[in-house]
C-alpha cells in the first residue's frame, strides 16, 4: 500500500521553496503539491475570496488522501487562519513556525516583517511576534512586486533591475535596525542572496518555508505519522492552469529539474 502523503497548496507556486525544504528535511515522505496557478496572485484578493480558495485547495488534497495539510503561502496562512477548523488531519500555515524562531533569532527585539499587501495588511505576523514577546517591535513592509520578479526569473543579486525594487521596499527596515527578517512570502527565499546583499549581512532572514518543514517533522512525529520506511518518497504536482512551463519555474523553486508530471486539475470542482 502506498505511503499517504502531505498535501502542501499555495496560489501559485512560491510554495514550492516549501517542497525544497521539505524535501531536505522529510526525504522519505510522499508530497502532493497543488499550485493555484489559474487565480494567482491571492495576495490581491479579499479575505472572503482568499478562505474560499484556501478551503477548496485543502479540499482538493483531502480527496487525495493526505494525512497533513501546509498552506505554505503566507497570504493564506495570514488571512484562513481558522481552516483547520475544516481540515480533519494535521494542519499547519507558515506564520507560527517562523515567528517561532524569529523570536528565539532577535537580540535587539527589532524584527521586520515582508510578504504580499494582503499578508501585511493583516497583521498576523506583528500580532503573533508580539504575544510571544510584547517587547518586540515589528516593522511590517508589503512587496507586491518581488513576486512577479520572481516569477519572470528576475532573481540575480547582480542585476540591477532587482537590487533597486528591494531597495526600494527595504530601505526603511534597514533605517530601523532590525536585525532579524522574516521572508513572509514563500516566493521571497528565491531572491533571498539579493534580499541579504540589500540588508547586509547583520541581519537573520527567516525563511518562511524552512521553518515549516521543521514544524512539519515535529506534529508528523507527535501524531505517529511519520514513514516506516527509508525508501524516498516521490512528489506529484497538480495546477489549475495549464502546465506549460512549470517545469522550467518549478526548477527556479525546487533548485532542481523535475521529472515528475503536473497534471492540472479544475480546482472549481472542490
Amino acid at each position: 500500500m502506498e505511503k499517504k502523503a502531505i498535501g502542501v497548496f499555495d496560489s501559485g507556486l512560491g510554495g514550492l521553496t516549501a517542497v525544497k525544504q521539505l524535501l531536505k528535511v522529510l526525504p522519505e515522505e510522499n508530497i502532493i503539491y497543488f499550485g493555484d496557478t489559474g487565480r494567482v496572485p491571492y495576495g490581491n484578493r479579499s479575505n472572503d475570496t482568499i478562505k474560499k480558495y484556501a478551503l477548496q485547495d485543502a479540499r482538493f488534497l483531502l480527496k487525495n488522501n493526505v494525512k497533513m495539510v501546509i498552506a505554505a503561502c503566507g497570504t493564506v496562512s495570514s488571512v484562513a487562519g481558522d481552516l483547520h477548523d475544516n481540515i480533519g488531519v494535521p494542519y499547519t500555515g507558515v506564520v507560527n513556525p517562523t515567528v517561532y524562531t524569529a523570536v528565539r533569532t532577535t537580540k535587539n527585539n527589532r524584527v521586520g516583517v515582508i510578504g504580499t499587501s494582503a499578508t501585511i495588511s493583516s497583521h498576523s505576523y506583528k500580532r503573533r511576534l508580539q504575544e510571544e514577546n510584547p517587547d518586540i517591535r515589528v516593522f511590517e513592509q508589503d512587496c507586491p512586486l518581488f513576486v512577479p520578479l520572481v516569477e519572470n526569473g528576475f532573481i540575480d543579486r547582480t542585476d540591477p533591475l532587482v537590487i533597486l525594487t528591494i531597495e526600494r521596499y527595504l530601505n526603511k527596515l534597514k533605517e530601523n535596525d532590525v536585525d532579524t527578517l522574516i521572508l513572509g512570502c514563500t516566493h521571497y527565499p528565491i531572491l533571498r542572496e539579493a534580499i541579504q546583499y540589500v540588508m547586509g549581512s547583520n541581519v537573520t532572514l527567516i525563511d518562511s518555508g524552512m521553518e515549516t518543514a521543521y514544524y512539519t517533522k515535529k506534529v508528523l512525529r507527535r501524531e505517529g505519522l511519520l514513514t516506516e520506511d527509508n525508501n524516498s518518497g516521490n512528489c506529484k504536482f497538480f495546477v489549475s492552469d495549464t502546465p506549460d512551463g512549470f517545469e522550467r519555474v518549478a526548477s527556479i523553486f525546487l533548485g532542481r529539474k523535475i521529472d515528475d508530471s503536473v497534471t492540472q486539475i479544475d480546482i472549481e470542482e472542490y
